[in-house]
């Protein structure tokens, strides 16, 4: 695809954006790319629209495929927030120690990236439907045999099965929900979206509080529970059709000779073309997941070992900073539309840097306002994240993209509260009775101001495709794996059938109106 398609006014890129359509460009020398990322990122200024017309652009099909991949990304989050929230308890189950039980939560982080590679390559080559359902089934067989398990080694297997299932489900939610959405909706629907994961993890915080040693069988009721609802989840998708994205893609591969022969031809066209896009994808989500597993996992122990607060304290500071997370994710994802993903993600960054003082080094209860605004913005920053992987993904692996990136750069960043809880070692303070104490805000505060760092260069570097089409029309690898014929033939029957629709509906207007 060349610029010469759009007119003289749109320059060109490997990795950058013809400017004006969000499309990615072909030619660009590394130096000319390099000189453009200031200039690139200046802010597009578009007008901000009224939050509430934006989400009215959706039809019910797409109102129901971003509810349905909501609540599903909200379940996968309460599911694995049932071992972090019931440590003590396993340990004591299976005669282990805390670090023993907490293998069951690095093997969920470790697997992900596998589940992401095989759910995301099965959803890109036969449906989202299809996959999901299977996931869903995994999650309510894992779940229940996790609440039956008797032995250590038997948890573990559980949740090792459980940590494929889980990575193969992002990807799948972000295109289900995002693909194909208005674009001018997209930034606040893709917040929406990625706040999911906070809110089920205030699901997990109620139900763990409401189920666990409420009854004879201690923790196991809640893993018993949350196999429950993705019953519904399944229901519910089998009711949706496939995204119109997808089915428009399907039926240029039908054009062809041989679905599957098209299908491998694409990946080799989006290995070839994208091999770099990909490995920056990755670095950039191993920043992101820094990003949060470092301001947030070990922030509960913090406020408990450093600064003596409860257990109720930390509860209603967590679940506060939550609701943080989910109004700044919403809020920025929004903004990104306004002022773009790159300029939305790095400015947001700068803010939550200035705000790591006081998240770490207030010690009463004022820090409740502290980790509100900090999870605002690292979970803002975490807004924009779904669309703008979505946009900068190749349209035939968008699932595979997405999920595989942000669960392989989960897998960089499995190990933060690690090293924060090592290095926080060498910073002891007085014991409290035969308890020891360690200065981890200083450590949480310096490794974040490296992550934000990190994250800020990282997006300022990358490209940005804002605004990109994704329909096989401009999608210049379909064409080349496919063939242009095929795909102008698909996208014109489709135009067609669209503007015929457009008719219909004028005509049905005016017949309501002469009525």
């Amino acid at each position: 695809m060349s610029a010469e398609k759009y007119g003289p006014q749109y320059h060109e890129s490997r990795t950058g954006a013809m400017v004006g359509t969000g499309q990615p460009a072909e030619k660009m020398s590394v130096g000319r790319y390099a000189a453009t990322r200031i200039s690139t990122l200046k802010p597009p200024m578009a007008k901000a629209p009224n939050p509430f017309k934006l989400l009215a652009m959706l039809n019910t099909q797409q109102w129901l495929f971003f509810l349905v991949s909501f609540l599903a990304w909200s379940w996968d989050a309460f599911d694995f927030f049932t071992v972090s929230l019931t440590v003590t308890d396993l340990s004591v189950a299976f005669n282990k120690t805390k670090a023993d039980i907490t293998w069951g939560i690095t093997l969920v982080l470790m697997l992900r990236s596998v589940g992401s590679i095989l759910f995301g390559v099965a959803a890109d080559r036969y449906g989202r439907k299809w996959p999901f359902v299977v996931n869903n089934i995994l999650f309510i067989v894992l779940e229940l045999g996790t609440g039956f398990c008797q032995t250590y080694n038997q948890f573990l297997a559980c949740r090792a099965l459980f940590g494929i299932a889980m990575g193969g489900l992002y990807g799948n939610v972000a295109a289900t929900a995002l693909e194909d959405c208005p674009e001018a909706a997209r930034g606040i629907v893709s917040g929406m979206l990625q706040q999911g994961y906070a809110f089920g993890y205030l699901l997990a915080t109620v139900f763990a509080r409401a189920l666990v040693d409420t009854t004879k069988h201690g923790w196991r009721p809640l893993f018993w529970f949350g196999a429950c609802p993705p019953i519904l989840l399944i229901a519910f998708r089998l009711c949706l059709p496939e995204t119109q994205s997808f089915i428009e893609r399907q039926r240029v591969r039908q054009a062809g000779h041989n679905i599957g022969k098209t299908f491998v031809a694409e990946g080799r066209v989006a290995l070839k073309r994208h091999w770099l896009l990909l490995i920056y994808l990755v670095l950039l989500m191993a920043g992101f997941n820094f990003m949060s597993h470092g301001s947030q996992d070990l922030y509960p122990t913090m406020l408990t070992n450093q600064y003596n607060f409860s257990a109720n304290a930390v509860t209603v500071t967590q679940v506060v900073a939550n609701l943080g997370a989910m109004t700044g994710g919403t809020l920025i994802g929004y903004c990104s539309q306004i002022f773009g993903r790159r300029f939305s993600i790095i400015f947001i960054s700068i803010v939550g840097g200035a705000l790591l003082y006081p998240y770490t080094f207030t010690s009463s209860k004022a820090v409740i306002a502290a980790a509100f605004f900090e999870q605002f913005c690292v979970q803002g920053a975490w807004g924009v994240i779904p669309i703008h992987l979505m946009e900068l993904s190749p349209g035939s692996f968008r699932t595979f993209v997405v999920g595989t990136s942000y669960q392989l750069g989960n897998l960089v960043s499995s190990a933060s509260s690690t090293i924060e809880a090592t290095i926080g070692e060498r910073f002891p303070l007085p014991p409290k009775g035969k308890t020891s104490r360690y200065a981890y805000g200083k450590v949480i505060c310096i490794f974040m101001g490296c992550v934000y760092a990190y994250v800020i260069v990282l997006t300022l570097v990358g490209p940005e495709y804002r605004g990109r089409h994704m329909g096989v029309a401009h999608d210049a690898d379909l064409q080349e794996a496919a063939g242009a014929e095929a795909v102008d033939r698909i996208a014109h029957a489709d135009a067609h059938r669209t503007n015929s629709d457009e008719v219909s509906n004028e005509e049905k207007g005016r017949r309501m109106w002469r009525t």
